[in-house]
Formats: structure tokens, sequence, C-alpha cells
């Protein structure tokens, strides 16, 4: 105690770290502040707290493992347009960027009737910029410069004298003119890759296509067009092929024998690797009466895959696997995560097993880790294991239900109690599978199962993945954790604004654990608001990534935890594994002693390719959705409003869970204002009302499966045309286009074309595009007067649908 006494006295303050990294002539890490302020141990988790509380106030910037004072951008620079930002507002950066560290955010102004044309994602523009605060910036264009996307991916459609690339990216609606005498014979609807070429033009913007893909009619092509426009490495470098073509049956050598464990995998009936194994009884020592022997064993990837050759370079380049409804993009290949490394039934294999020892509690008393060779008993499915549990075996588990099954659901139980104890965020959102027939072609999106069975091997994998945590630290050997940090104190104001309009009450206790959430999550169950309270709590929660700084995992409740279990599916995974052979000297194929010096880059990386894979999934779900829905345009289907904007009203459909974008000039005629703490727009003349979580009945207004795009409209509502605009009398023509902006506030006027792309969100929805010279004007009509209050941003960020791949933990 009087240690931490001491070294409590002898922290540095924020200003003295700060005048130490403003005498530094080069930006510092935290490695050199903590050597310059002698800062050890645990302190240097709190010194990794404080610099990030700093890099978000905008004290500091940090780049890549260093960290420097914030620069100022000048008055007049030259950006480059990127997109949009949960809400709407258009993001730009600086042209040209040379700091290690990230730019800061900056928000274009409106654009106003008499000013510049609206420039697309990827143009050039010159913008008087105005500091703001914490590392923002406001933007004011004074000219577009143009120059956008050097290369489109998109579908081809030829006319008579040329051909039309159609982007397949939502927030590029402008369509490129290509030459047709490039590729002769080129079919209508090819997915295709094209360069753009330099210079100015007028009209379309000009192109060449450089690679022909398919044909965007062909299923396949739906999960293609994502892979493409997130970057998924998909194709394995030749000697990557190789080396997983060469590889051999793991020796025996001195791993040990697991081979009369009757283990079994649990997977879905869709899975493609078996990747994890696990068994149990009821323990036999005497001083643990009531408790449970489990083993975890784990396919052993790092016997195959060594550091730094040809596998490993093509694995961290990946990351992980992405999975989509008609395929894997496996971070391994095919001879490894479907061969060599997958847990087929009575085969052997080689694995990494943990074995532990619970109480009739499920606290674990102690674990063992070894290197062994298995022989899965038999290959079983979610849905196999559950119903032989509720009394209704097959052919393959009714030998297996008192010896394995049961015993697996015992130690389930425990684990439960256990977890129960704990305190775990118990988050209900429903999931939603693609059922696709054999010639990949949707067929239904219905709920996904959830049976107890997928909670058994979600606790026992949890459970691996703490033992794991803890046996790296007790050997002295880097670890890959995966963290979860508590969420932040703008999310949580946020949420609790929300939640008091909607009648809960969130405790304002200074340190709020998941067991607070879980009160309001109770509360609300069985309510009609209960899937938006758990979509709202979701939203606020920080994001889990993978660092060798050790946080805790706020969502699980647990001090450490790491990621052991798939190590075919995720790189983290396998630094794990490579970590305990090196400490525990178990053979071949360990860490290396420098390896642990590369983590926190690493970390960051691979936190990368989550995210990335996580977008891809998602662009993919949504074009499969709209797919589906293309052939149901005109019919009317129940939905709920799982977002709402100043520009309109996302609705997520009750029957399939897709989510549209209503746009707010359809909705029925009266001066909408939005109401960002009570998440709604209201009617200033007639009071109508839209809500977050209100019941509607929509009509599918338009659904293009290249874009993902499905645009809704209220049932019983005609589509609001300019013709209709053109007619009114001039004052309702005013309201009509200002709904949900100020009445002064005229900057709407070079957006309010009929079909506007909103592209308020990464995965969201929407229809048209208001081009200029080809290009999508990109935020043009969002129109609201900039206040840019982060609360507001916050706010309706935390009500969109979290669109969720299934995993077995998180």
């Amino acid at each position: 105690m009087a240690n931490d006494t001491e070294d409590k006295k002898h922290f540095p303050t924020k200003e003295q770290i700060l005048e130490f990294i403003d005498m530094s002539p080069t930006p510092v890490g935290k490695r050199e502040i903590a050597r310059a302020f002698n800062i050890k141990g645990g302190g240097k988790i709190a010194l990794k707290k404080i610099l990030k509380e700093m890099n978000i106030g905008g004290d500091v910037v940090r780049g890549r493992k260093k960290f420097d004072k914030p620069g100022r951008l000048p008055p007049v620079e030259v950006l480059e347009i990127i997109g949009t930002d949960d809400e709407g507002e258009v993001l730009a950066r600086p042209n040209v960027w040379k700091e290690d560290y990230e730019p800061p955010v900056i928000y274009v102004k409106m654009i106003r009737r008499g000013g510049p044309s609206a420039p697309g994602v990827g143009d050039k523009i010159l913008a008087k910029l105005r500091y703001t605060g914490k590392q923002t910036y406001e933007a004011s264009i004074m000219r577009v410069l143009g120059s956008g996307p050097q290369r489109v991916l998109g579908i081809f459609r030829p006319n008579e004298r040329e051909g039309r690339v159609v982007p397949t990216d939502r927030k590029d609606s402008g369509e490129v003119a290509v030459p047709l005498d490039d590729h002769p014979g080129l079919e209508t609807g090819s997915l295709v890759l094209t360069e753009i070429l330099p210079g100015k033009h007028f009209g379309l913007r000009k192109g060449r296509i450089t690679e022909v893909l398919g044909n965007i009619n062909e299923p396949k092509s739906i999960s293609l067009v994502s892979i493409h426009a997130r970057g998924i490495p998909f194709e394995f470098p030749p000697e990557v092929e190789l080396q997983a073509r060469d590889s051999k049956a793991t020796p025996m050598a001195k791993r040990t024998d697991l081979r009369d464990i009757p283990l079994v995998t649990i997977d879905g009936a869709d899975a493609r690797d078996f990747d994890d194994a696990v068994w149990a009884e009821v323990d036999t020592d005497p001083e643990n009466e009531g408790g449970w022997h489990i083993m975890v064993a784990i396919a052993d990837v790092s016997w195959y895959v060594r550091p730094n050759d040809a596998l490993d370079r093509e694995a961290v380049k990946r990351g992980n696997s992405c999975y989509f409804p008609d395929r894997v993009v496996p971070m391994l290949p095919f001879e490894l995560s479907n061969g060599w490394c997958s847990l087929v039934p009575h085969e052997d294999r080689g694995c990494m097993a943990v074995e532990m020892w619970l109480n009739k509690h499920g606290t674990k008393i102690r674990h063992k880790f070894c290197r062994g060779m298995m022989r899965s008993a038999a290959r079983l499915t979610y849905d196999q294991v559950q119903r032989a549990m509720d009394g209704f075996p097959d052919e393959t588990t009714a030998p297996l239900v008192e010896t394995i099954v049961k015993p697996l659901y015992g130690a389930y139980e425990a684990f439960l109690e256990a977890r129960r104890g704990r305190g775990v965020l118990e988050l209900d959102i429903p999931e939603r599978k693609i059922e696709l027939n054999d010639q990949g072609q949707i067929i239904a999106i219905a709920p996904r199962a959830r049976f107890d069975s997928h909670k058994l091997i979600e606790e026992f994998m949890v459970a691996a993945n703490v033992c794991a945590a803890e046996e790296l630290e007790r050997i002295k050997q880097p670890c890959m954790y995966r963290i979860h940090d508590a969420p932040s104190e703008e999310k949580l104001e946020a949420l609790r604004e929300f939640l008091e309009g909607a009648g809960y009450t969130l405790n304002k206790a200074a340190v709020l654990r998941p067991r607070d959430f879980n009160q309001i999550l109770a509360k609300a169950k069985d309510t009609p608001e209960s899937e938006l309270i758990n979509t709202v709590v979701l939203r606020s929660q920080s994001q889990a990534m993978y660092s060798p700084d050790n946080i805790g995992h706020f969502g699980l409740a647990l001090n450490k935890y790491a990621h052991f279990t798939s190590p075919i599916r995720r790189y983290a995974d396998l630094l794990v594994h490579r970590a305990l052979i090196a400490g525990l000297k178990l053979g071949e194929g360990g860490l290396p002693p420098e390896e642990g010096e590369r983590f926190e880059q690493i970390g960051e990386d691979i936190s990368g390719t989550e995210r990335r894979a996580a977008m891809a999934e998602r662009d993919a779900v949504d074009r499969y959705v709209a797919a589906y829905m293309a052939d149901k345009v005109g019919a009317e289907f129940p939905g709920r409003i799982s977002g709402v904007t100043h520009f309109g009203l996302f609705v997520s459909l009750q029957e399939t869970g897709a989510d549209g974008l209503i746009p707010i000039s359809t909705l029925p005629d009266d001066y909408y204002v939005h109401d960002a703490i009570g998440h709604s727009l209201v009617g200033q003349n007639r009071g109508k009302t839209f809500r977050l979580g209100d019941d509607v009945v929509v009509r599918i207004a338009e659904a293009d499966a290249t874009t993902g795009s499905l645009a809704l409209r209220l049932a019983g509502h005609a589509d609001v045309t300019e013709r209709d605009l053109i007619e009114q009398p001039r004052a309702r023509r005013g309201q009509n286009r200002l709904r949900g902006r100020s009445p002064g506030d005229r900057s709407h006027r070079h957006g309010s074309k009929p079909g506007f792309r909103a592209n308020p969100k990464d995965n969201s929805s929407a229809s048209g595009g208001g081009p200029r010279d080809g290009k999508p004007a990109v935020g043009a009509a969002t129109g609201k007067k900039k206040t840019t209050p982060k609360k507001q941003r916050k706010l309706v960020a935390s009500s969109r649908v979290a669109r969720k791949t299934t995993k077995r933990e998180d």
C-alpha cells in the first residue's frame, strides 16, 4: 500500500507530461514518457489512460506509437472530401498530410445558394478553416477543384456510343463513361474495376476498364462487390498456396496423448472449419464435491504457421477470416483451415489444450495447458446437441447423451452461476440469418436460432480465453489482450438523456458496472421498447480491440481476457498460442523473444482488419437483403423507427430486419423539426411526431442490390415530386424545402433535388443521387445550420440499429 501511495505521489500531472512532450525535439512514445518519470508496473496502465484522455481532449495527438503537440491547420487549405459521419455531416481531410498522427476532424459547411457546386467523395476543395476545439475544424468551401476517386468498382451498362459504369458504392452516385472498344462484347451487368482518367472532363467522368470480375446478376457477385469495395485480400499468393499444400500431419513427438478423451466439436450446421473441441466430467476429487473437470482443445495452427514465413505474412495482412452468406474468405488456405487445422472426427490432430477444474459454483480452482494430440469423437451441431439434451437424440447423439452431452450441460450450469455473480452485460439483440439455395439465391431471411448449446460453447471458450491471459501473465510472456473499455462519459451522458426520456433512470455512480445496465435491460424486458433499449445500450458501449496493455474487458466483467480459441480465423489467437508455447517450452513454433516489441502495432493493425471485415460483412448483408426485396417494390411491411435524423427516419422491417430510409421530404406535409434529445421529428403545424421506436407501416420504394440501398415511404402517402413542389404556393413550398431546419437557414438549396442520396452511416440505405458532372453531391442536402454539437451526433449515433455477425465470444 505504501508503494502505491508513493507511486501516486510522484505520478506526473498532465501539465508535466505536456511540458516533457513540448521540450522533446521529436515525438515521444509511452515508453519514453514512462522512463522519464520513472513509471513502472501498474503505473503504466494509468499513464496510458491519461494519454488517451489527453488525445481525446486534443491536448496531444497520437501517431504510430508516438505522441506530439497538436498542430494547427492554416486558415486556407486544400482538402479532400472523404465521406460523411454517422449523422450525414460531410467530412474532409487535408490533401497533403505528412504527420505521423491522424489529421484533425474537419466538417464541411453546407453549401449555400450562389456558392460553389456540390463536391463528391474524393473531390479536392479549397476551403477556409475555423478551429472549433478538440482537434475539430469547420471548413467553408471557396472552390471545388475536382479530382475524384482514382478507381471505381461498378456495373457496366452499354449504350450506342459508349459504355457506362455505375458505381457500387452508394456514396458515389456519379457514373463513369468508358469506351466500348476496350472490351468488345462485354455484357450488360458485368462487374468491373475502372480507372479514372486524369484531366477535366465535361459531363461524366472518363475512365477505362482495367479488370472484369464477373456479372452482377450472378448470386456470387453480391459478396464479391463487398470484398473488392473494402479491399479484403481474397487470393493467396503462390508461395502461400505452395507452403499450405506441402503441409503434412502433425507428428506426435513430445505431445500429450489426448486421443482417449472423447472431445467433440459443436458448430453451426453450415460451419466450414472446426477448430475447437470440448469435454466435461464430474470432478472425482472428494475435496471438490459437485465440481467439474473440463477440457477445451484448439487446433495447433502454430505448428504450421511459423513466425515470418509466407503463411504468417499473409495471415497478419488479413488479420482474420471474413464470413459472408455464400462464402468464407479465410485467413489461412483451404489445406489448413479445412484440412490439417480442422478437428475433423476420428482423425488425429495436433492441438493446444487447457484443462480446468471448477467448483460447483463455476469458479475456476486451477488450470493446466498442454500441447497434445487429439481425436475428435464426433462433429455435432448446435441443433443436434440441443435436441439431444431436450430428449430427442438422433443416431449420432443417442450414444453420447449420458457420457458427453449431459456432463457438458452440467458444467455449463456451473458457468452460468459464475456469470450471473460476475454481472456480465446481458444484451438481447435478435440476429437474422440469410438462407440461400444451391444456386446461391436468397430464399429467406429468418431469425437466427439461439439455443443453450450456443451459450454452452461460448462459456467454455470464454473460460479458456481467461486461462490463456492468466497463464501468460504468470509465465511473464507478452500477451495480446482482448480489451473492452467502459463507455465514455460523453456516451453515458447521451444514453442517460435518452433513457430519461423513455422513463428509465441510469445510475449516476462515478464508476458504472455492467450490472447497472442490466437493471435497465431487466426493466425493459417484455415491453414494446425492449429491443430499442437493448440497441441503444449496445451503441453506447466502447469498441473492443486488441492490445498488449491490459485494461480488462468491461462487457464480460473480466480483469484479464485474451483470444485463444480460434487461431484458424484470428491472428491474435495465433500470437497467444505462440507465447504459451515459448513460455511453457512446448516445442517448435513459439514466439520469438523480440516479437513482443511489435505487439502494440500488430494489435492496432488487426483491430483495423477486424473492423474492415465487419463492414464488408454488413455491406454484403445489405446487398443480399436489397436483392431479396427487389421483387417486393410497392409492397407494404410493418417496421419500427430505428433512427431519427434531421434528414429523415431509419426504419427496420420486422419481417427481415432490413433497414431503409424514409427521407424527410416524403413525410406527411408539415414543417418538421429534429428533436435530438427526444429522438423525434416533430411537425410544427399539425403536431405529427415520429419518435425512435415507433411502429410504422412502410412501402418499399426502391431496392438496389448493387449498392445495398433500400428506400422506404410511409404507407398511405404518395411520393412528393418536384412537380408537387413547383405547384405548391410559395410559402408552403418553402416549408417543404426547409423541413427539419431553422427558418433562416437556406443552405439546403443546392441539395434539394429529388432522389438525394443520404448516407448517414456506413451501412445505411437511401435512394438516388445529386450529381454534379457525374459526382455525388455528398451531404449537400442535409442543409442544417452547422452547430456540430458532439452530444447530438452521439445521440443520433446511439439510435442506430446494431448489426452483429455471429460470434462465439466478443
